[in-house]
């Protein structure tokens, strides 16, 4: 069914380009804490980030399968952090979407918000030629028994914080140093399917699109400099 215009909620979205885990994590603190005040809407933030292992709070160490002294030579760092799940990896080339909203305000459960998330990467893979689903006993999205986008989340009063992960042209052999979010299976990419790299500013304006689509919101893109008062 198609959005009313009169009930799109406004969403301020961001891209970022490439910054550290840890400071994108300061950001969407400081947002989510000015979001529970009513000081600013909803925003959602797309970004890429530097090699780094994140652990959720299901996270167990033994899903971390490198020594730590190749991760030091390589220069990647584990972060424990609040949100949901096992292991990831995040890199160069993967996508990450980062959504601060009030779910309240869009009457949806926890649930609800995963569901919707995976089904903003649903239609934008489909957009580009690629057939992904989801599997009945594992978040996020896959192709056939690869997985291509993660999902991770966190609410406090109904603020959302982390989000998803879609491997775009990510460097696929990085997923070697551990157990994917203790699945098991492997991962793949945009690139690895298509057998081509893609635009990432192309992708961030489907994403934008898919996003206000599913979600039912107006987004509008701002600049980086809004964000000052919170990096």
């Amino acid at each position: 069914m198609p959005v009313v215009e009169n009930n799109l909620r406004p969403c301020q979205a961001f891209r970022l380009g490439m910054i550290e885990y840890e400071d994108a994590l300061r950001l969407q603190n400081r947002l989510a804490e000015a979001r529970k005040e009513e000081k600013i809407g909803d925003v959602l933030l797309l970004l890429q980030h530097p090699p780094v292992i994140t652990m959720g709070k299901s996270g167990k160490t033994q899903n971390i399968l490198a020594p730590q002294t190749i991760l030091q030579d390589k220069n990647i760092k584990v972060i424990f952090t609040d949100r949901g799940g096992d292991v990831t990896y995040h890199g160069p080339g993967q996508l990450v979407v980062y959504p601060i909203l009030n779910l309240r305000l869009y009457g949806l459960s926890v649930p609800d918000y995963v569901w919707r998330l995976e089904e903003v990467v649903l239609r934008l893979l489909a957009r580009c030629g690629i057939s992904a689903g989801r599997l009945e006993k594992f978040r996020g999205v896959w192709v056939g028994g690869e997985k291509i986008a993660s999902l991770g989340v966190h609410l406090s009063r109904w603020i959302s914080k982390h989000g998803l992960a879609l491997n775009v042209n990510t460097d696929l052999d990085a997923f070697n140093l551990i157990n994917p979010c203790g699945t098991g299976r492997r991962v793949t990419s945009m690139a690895r399917i298509l057998k081509r790299e893609i635009p990432m500013e192309e992708l961030e304006s489907l994403i934008f699109q898919e996003f206000a689509e599913v979600f039912g919101s107006s987004l509008h893109e701002e600049s980086r400099q809004m964000l000052e008062p919170y990096l």
